[in-house]
């Protein structure tokens, strides 16, 4: 992956996948990422500006998502060095 992209796999409730990209965007104050980190988790859409056009994903709907790489500030409590085991 470029290093400049960031993406994001959705994986909703009915099975169905999306995968998102985009370039490293926002600030690079440490404070400032944890603050809009946490604020994206507790917003009830997840949206973005794809191709011109305002995509909007209920979260009610998101079974889980995957952001890679991760942010550099992450939620309190987050769990580091974990694997997905199968």
């Amino acid at each position: 992956m470029e290093q400049n992209l960031r993406y994001v796999n959705f994986t909703f409730l009915d099975g169905s996948k999306m995968k998102l990209v985009w370039p490293k965007q926002g600030s690079k104050d440490p404070q400032v990422l944890a603050s809009q980190v946490k604020k994206s988790l507790e917003e009830d859409v997840f949206t973005a500006l794809v191709d011109g056009q305002l995509v909007v994903i209920p979260m009610r709907n998101v079974k889980y998502m995957i952001i890679s790489p991760a942010p550099e500030a992450l939620p309190p409590g987050t769990i580091r060095n974990a694997r997905i085991a199968t």
